[in-house]
């Protein structure tokens, strides 16, 4: 990184190089015939790709405990320290200590095996889907009298 980027650019410098990195990833996986089947494979890694940079907070390529606490905190879903600890184990097959990679977090989002941390992020995500369809005035609003 160049010295003289400090604040908001050295910030961005970090997040382009992690971007880059993800992306390498998200090729490998394009190639992988393991995956060949996986529809709409392509647009899917992007968002698994912005959902895991939102939450890698300290850019090193890992969501820690503090990360997956943020998360799930932000889709309003709080776990204590013992569920998020087996949460990481369950994603990262117990091979890293207390953080979740990238290829991890991928491998969990497209395998069969649901697990608590897919099966919440893809409620998430259709959540939010359902809420970008939405168009047009809201509907009126009822009352009891409405009621057959």
């Amino acid at each position: 990184m160049a010295k003289n980027m400090q604040g908001g650019k050295a910030y961005g410098f970090l997040k382009s190089q992690q971007e880059e990195k993800l992306n390498s990833v998200n090729k490998y996986f394009l190639s992988d015939t393991r995956y060949a089947d996986e529809e709409e494979l392509a647009s899917n890694l992007e968002v698994f790709k912005k959902q895991y940079m939102e939450f890698d907070l300290n850019d090193q390529g890992h969501i820690d405990l503090m990360g997956l606490k943020n998360m799930m905190e932000k889709l309003g879903i709080a776990k204590t320290h013992l569920e998020l600890k087996k949460m990481i184990s369950e994603v990262s097959g117990g091979t890293r200590h207390n953080t979740i990679g990238y290829e991890d977090f991928l491998t969990m989002m497209l395998g069969k095996r649901n697990g608590i941390l897919k099966l919440i992020l893809m409620f998430e995500r259709k959540k939010w889907s359902l809420e970008q369809k939405a168009v047009g005035p809201p509907p009126a609003r009822r009352s009891i009298s409405d009621l057959p």
